[in-house]
């Protein structure tokens, strides 16, 4: 096969990649703006039915580290090919759940298609193009991320919202079934250059930028999503907008997002650690002026939008962290930032519900603020020291249980 030939079939498996990662983060997400509706079906607070989102991010989580330990060497086709189709199948559960209980069970195995998909397919680009070329790449399989925000969630939303939540999922798997198709055609065989093995995983963990960045992706995402999951009670008890406006609102907040993922990629050359802590920054200060501003439409959807822009690009230029940081362990390092991202997603979201149910929207958003602070400060002084404080907290409570840490 000619190079050209080569080049524009490993392309395709870029994009057919970012249609997988369209469809995995419209699956972790689309319960966000159908909460109100799948609460009242199913007859559970508002608060409950963030474990929605909470459920499959903890799995994610768990399973980004997991799945390429135990597939090995085995071709990465394969096993991305695999996850789609558990994705799949358990988005169709999720569409006819008769009860929250069993809804919650198929959220477990998406849960697990996320975790495994997002750690191989996150540092694939280098595995799909030469070096130089890595970056618009690794843009481009993102850029399911921003898709997702602009078109994925929104659009699911505003179909909840006419004609179901359960017809909104039943779409999403229409989409899982054309991602599965994309991903046979497209993807060529892929022989994992370096197998996952723990010692790999505890090494990046000893490396200094990663952990760093691990810890500025723990509370920067746990902060975004205890806000960003009650995004439509927001609109509706803090900024006074009716629930038919989520979708729309979403659709705005997504748009933003994708420039300022675009706008994000574009500056990344010029310093990572430069776009993040800038990002990072806007955000707290959207999140902490919004319960005091943010209580009529413009001033409201202003600040979220302001939100949604700075959030953008931060999942490509964490992930591009973690390219530069480990250059010979991209997916080893990956699978760690990927489960730190989908467990702080699912953090934010328990943190979140546990607010709104036992405090206020208020206190929720301003909490979801100091989170992201927490990881502003982290990102400016690039502290190892308080990067290490978590890592520090755990092996205190083994310490305490009388075992070696």
């Amino acid at each position: 096969m000619a190079s050209t030939e080569v080049k524009a079939e490993r392309w395709g498996a870029a994009w057919a990649a970012m249609l997988g990662v369209f469809v995995l983060v419209v699956a972790e997400q689309l319960p966000v703006g159908l909460l109100t509706s799948l609460s009242s079906t199913l007859e559970v607070t508002e608060g409950l039915a963030g474990l929605s989102v909470t459920v499959p991010s903890i799995v994610a989580g768990l399973a980004a580290p997991v799945v390429p330990l135990l597939v090995g060497r085995l071709d990465r086709r394969v096993v991305l090919v695999g996850l789609m189709v558990i994705m799949t199948a358990a988005n169709a559960v999720s569409w006819l759940a008769p009860t929250f209980g069993v809804l919650l069970v198929s959220r477990v195995f998406v849960g697990i298609a996320i975790g495994g998909f997002w750690a191989i397919g996150g540092g694939l680009a280098v595995s799909l193009v030469s070096p130089a070329k890595v970056p618009r790449a690794t843009s481009i399989i993102f850029a399911g991320v921003a898709a997702a925000n602009v078109l994925g969630v929104p659009l699911g939303t505003v179909l909840g919202d006419a004609l179901g939540w359960r017809l909104a999922f039943a779409a999403l798997g229409a989409s899982a079934v054309v991602s599965l198709v994309a991903l046979l055609v497209a993807l060529p065989p892929l022989t994992a250059q370096a197998p996952v093995r723990p010692r790999l995983l505890v090494a990046q963990v000893r490396n200094r930028t990663v952990a760093v960045g691990l810890v500025v992706t723990l509370f920067a995402v746990a902060g975004h999503f205890a806000a960003f999951t009650f995004i439509g009670p927001m609109l509706r008890d803090i900024v006074g907008m009716s629930v038919s406006s989520v979708g729309p609102t979403l659709l705005a907040y997504g748009l933003v997002g994708l420039a300022g993922n675009l706008v994000a990629g574009a500056l990344l050359a010029r310093g990572v650690s430069r776009v993040v802590v800038t990002m990072l920054g806007v955000i707290t200060l959207a999140l902490g002026v919004l319960p005091i501003v943010g209580f009529q439409p413009i001033s409201g959807i202003a600040l979220i939008l302001l939100w949604g822009l700075f959030f953008g690009g931060l999942s490509v230029s964490m992930q591009t962290w973690m390219i530069t940081a480990a250059p010979k362990a991209v997916e080893a390092a990956t699978a760690l930032w990927v489960a730190v991202w989908n467990l702080s997603i699912g953090l934010g979201a328990l943190v979140g519900g546990t607010a709104v149910d036992h405090l206020s929207l208020h206190a929720m958003v301003w909490i979801a603020g100091g989170a992201v602070l927490v990881s502003f400060v982290i990102g400016v002084t690039r502290s190892a020291a308080l990067a290490a404080i978590p890592f520090r907290l755990v092996r205190g409570l083994y310490r305490r249980d009388g075992r070696r840490p």
